[in-house]
């Protein structure tokens, strides 16, 4: 992998750092996040410190005078816990449960759907109910691949912290991670985040960095509070660039008989000169001061852009996919020049507390934004929007909370939930009504042109979760209820239109985990999915969706290694799943292609020696032995053939 300047300078600043002076422990006790299976964080003694004179190192001893800095006092907190109130800090991960899923679309469970590789678009198999009942730019088909401002972490550091991961997928698909932050007193803290992938196609590339994507996204974030403890402000600046030089699919057989679907590295695919990109910048500033005891006000700003682009060389070969499928010239016949621009500004003002066990908070916010469409001419589509909103936590005890929280957007689109929570029940509610996107309501391009008014999308959801924790094993019955009406999709003719109907949507499903003395375990996850209504074929998800793993956990060679081995596999059913338009960048309804059932099985073995920890994944063990030789994840798109990934993961905390 060729190191770009920014690395080179990021090593020697880490580097720096880890020389300078060791810091002031942190205040507030470490909570750790919840994981499943055989966690096996190594604990230091944070309790044991030499204070020396004024200018002189301070170091974290133990009575061998040896360094005890680790995952203990190293902490990071997440925004969202401090608007509400909540003082939770969390350590560092060294644990190996999941490590494997390295790449964003196996983090999230395998559920969703991609094109087969790192970086390329995708989209979550089930419904989700947008967090925003706004208007957004509708161009979410690389969201897994950007850092958003509101989920940072950070952090608390007793001495230097930077953190490096590197993954080597088969096929070269690799992602570095770099991370570092450090305290420049016990107040203040500062630090930086630099992510890569360069994965190349699996789909006939041309040279070994013949690459579908490539993504470059740094953040820089500092937390600071004042010495009387009253004022608090988190800031941070995110910056992601992903480019991808499409393909647009395997040509059919029964379009060309000399192509296969499965000859992966000698697959004919439609595009060659073909390239998107997706460039976000935000800025983003949090920070609260306490006017009394338990009574705070609170200002969050942010300054969000994004710039998408799309080319395509329509004098080339390239021509034939568009012929096909986007024959439609609307500004030139020699390129294809798609662009839009969407940009907002956010301020949100409140008031929170605590009386007792209960919390409350108060807000308003305010957004202007805009998107710009670029053809032959500039076409604007602007927006502002009021909001007023308010949330409401009891915390009966450990064990037993309820919060129900709401915001209304004038005019007429909302959000209201509630959430229980028991040590047997979990329950939650939500209500919506929320706006299309904005390429949905305006859309201006060489292949498709619409202005539509579309109404707000409603939807109600139900959630439940039944809990049964025994000590060697859990059973957890759960169940979705989704009613949808008014949805926006992209249909057949890849146009966006609103259903005339409305689905209902019944999700019953079962997690569960089973371990014999803690070093063998079994987990799996199963979803039915039942869906009904008039717009139930405005939805394309798959009948039944089930993850499984079987593995063995345990230290060796007395502790001085922790292994996990073991096989998992993922299976979805007959569906006819999404296609993908590239110039659109959107997943559009389709029928003549069947994503066909396949069980796909991985083998993987995840190890630690200290706290540096390494995975070995072997994907898709089970090629050419069922009766198809391999899978689809999108129609004309294939899954991974047989690859071995390797990864290493090394902290220093230092």
């Amino acid at each position: 992998m060729r190191f770009s300047p920014i690395i080179i300078l990021f090593l020697l600043f880490c580097f720096w750092a880890v020389q300078s002076q060791a810091q002031i422990r942190p205040t507030g006790p470490p909570t750790r996040m919840p994981q499943q299976g055989n966690t096996n964080l190594q604990q230091g003694d944070p309790d044991q410190e030499i204070t020396q004179q004024s200018g002189e190192r301070k170091k974290l001893i133990d009575d061998s005078t040896k360094m005890v800095f680790g995952p203990k006092t190293t902490l990071y907190f997440l925004e969202k816990d401090i608007k509400r109130n909540l003082t939770k800090k969390y350590e560092v991960d060294t644990v190996l449960t999941g490590f494997h899923y390295y790449e964003p679309v196996a983090n999230s469970g395998w559920m969703y759907q991609d094109l087969g590789n790192v970086g390329s678009a995708a989209k979550p198999i089930f419904y989700h109910i947008p967090q925003m009942i706004g208007t957004t730019s509708g161009f979410h088909v690389y969201d897994l691949y950007h850092h958003s401002a509101d989920s940072m972490r950070y952090f608390d550091t007793k001495s230097p912290y930077t953190q490096m991961d590197a993954f080597f997928g088969g096929g070269n698909r690799n992602m570095l991670d770099l991370s570092f932050a450090r305290n420049i007193n016990p107040r203040w803290n500062v630090g930086l985040n630099f992510h890569t992938i360069k994965a190349r196609k699996t789909l006939n590339p041309n040279a070994r960095d013949d690459n579908l994507t490539e993504n470059t996204s740094y953040s820089f974030h500092t937390n600071y509070k004042s010495e009387d403890g009253k004022y608090l402000l988190l800031a941070n600046l995110t910056r992601t660039r992903h480019l991808v030089n499409e393909q647009g699919g395997i040509i059919s057989p029964d379009i060309d008989t000399t192509s296969l679907f499965f000859a992966y590295e000698d697959a004919k695919v439609w595009l060659r000169n073909s390239r998107a990109t997706d460039l976000r910048v935000d800025y983003h500033l949090y920070h609260e001061y306490e006017i009394v005891k338990g009574w705070q006000v609170y200002h969050v700003f942010d300054k969000r852009k994004q710039d998408v682009l799309f080319r395509s060389n329509l004098n080339s070969s390239d021509s034939l996919f568009f012929n096909r499928f986007n024959p439609e010239r609307l500004v030139s016949r020699d390129s294809t020049y798609n662009r839009g621009h969407f940009s907002e500004w956010r301020n949100e003002v409140g008031f929170k507390g605590d009386i007792g066990p209960l919390y409350y908070n108060a807000f308003a916010k305010f957004r202007s934004g805009r998107m710009h469409l670029y053809d032959t001419l500039m076409r604007r589509n602007n927006f502002n929007e009021l909001f007023l909103g308010g949330a409401l936590r009891g915390d009966i005890n450990e064990k037993w909370r309820f919060e129900a929280e709401g915001e209304y957007l004038l005019p007429g689109a909302f959000r209201i939930q509630g959430l229980f929570v028991s040590p047997f029940l979990e329950a939650s509610y939500i209500k919506a009504l929320y706006k299309p996107t904005s390429v949905q309501d305006f859309y201006s391009g060489n292949h498709h042109s619409w202005d539509n008014s579309f109404s707000n999308i409603g939807v109600d959801q139900i959630k439940g979760v039944l809990k049964a924790d025994f000590p060697s094993w859990n059973f957890r019955p759960n169940i979705t209820l989704n009613r949808v009406s008014n949805y926006v999709y992209f249909n057949e003719d890849q146009q966006a239109t609103q259903a005339e109907g409305g689905a209902f949507m019944v999700i019953p499903g079962l997690t569960y985990s089973f371990h014999i003395k803690k070093k063998f375990f079994w987990e799996s996850e199963l979803y039915y999915n039942i869906i009904t209504g008039d717009g139930k074929e405005n939805f394309r998800i798959p009948e039944i969706v089930a993850n499984s793993r079987i593995y063995f956990d345990s230290p060796m060679f007395d502790e001085n290694l922790f292994i996990q081995i073991g096989l998992e596999g993922r299976f979805r059913s007959d569906n006819f799943a999404e296609a993908y338009n590239p110039a659109l960048q959107q997943f559009h309804l389709q029928n003549d292609f069947n994503v066909f059932a396949y069980p796909v099985l991985d083998f993987f073995m995840n190890l630690r020696i200290n706290r540096t920890r390494v995975l070995v994944r072997m994907n898709h063990i089970n090629i050419n032995i069922m009766n198809e030789p391999g899978y689809f994840v999108t129609p004309n798109f294939t899954g991974l053939r047989r690859t071995l990934d390797l990864g290493i993961s090394w902290p220093l905390f230092d």
